[in-house]
């Protein structure tokens, strides 16, 4: 035993992954996969044959969940790539940055303007959270 003190650094992040690995032939259309960094929904999937220098590939296009860009990616059937966490809590949540949306950001503006109890629809992935909807349930 030694009369040495021992001190740890405390970290804010527990280590969870933002992202999973699956192989890039069981993603399917509608799943969400890591584009070029961003997380995308699957719009179109297709395979080639296996070629003569071994491998099928996986041609993805997917959309970029918060700006709606096209984005596509070659990968080999055989490996993996990284899969999007999409979770839904329920807890609520009062430090959402407004949308960049100006139709979607003056529904919200008017609806406070007006005293309305409004719900909104928040999209997160890989860290980074959108309001991408909004219902109005009424006056408050």
């Amino acid at each position: 035993m030694s009369d040495e003190d021992h001190h740890f650094e405390s970290k804010a992040d527990a280590g969870a992954s933002k992202t999973f690995p699956q192989q890039a032939g069981t993603v399917r259309k509608n799943g969400h996969i890591v584009i070029k960094g961003r997380p995308c929904k699957v719009v179109e999937v297709s395979t080639s044959k296996t070629g003569k220098h071994g491998h099928a590939k996986c041609h993805f296009v997917g959309i970029d969940i918060f700006s709606g860009k096209k984005v596509e990616d070659i990968v080999p059937s055989s490996h993996n790539c990284d899969v999007s966490l999409l979770t839904e809590s329920g807890n609520t949540k009062d430090d959402l940055r407004l949308p960049t949306d100006d139709a979607l950001l003056t529904q919200i503006k008017t609806g406070f303007a007006e005293g309305k109890d409004l719900i909104v629809t928040v999209m997160s992935a890989m860290g980074e959270e959108q309001i991408c909807a909004l219902k109005d349930i009424g006056p408050k």
